[in-house]
């Protein structure tokens, strides 16, 4: 299960960066790396609260 969420946060991280830097739209890419954040398994999880 670690495995699956830190491949979907990476996954978040990676595709909002890429929405700030291809799309220049600021808030999105930072609203999926916010939540690349909250779901990944280290640090704070949405999923272990």
């Amino acid at each position: 299960m670690a495995t699956l969420l830190w491949i979907i946060a990476v996954a978040l991280v990676i595709s909002g960066i890429y929405v700030i830097l291809a799309r220049r739209d600021l808030l999105w890419g930072i609203v999926l790396i916010v939540l690349g954040f909250l779901v990944g398994p280290g640090g704070v999880s949405i999923f272990n609260v």
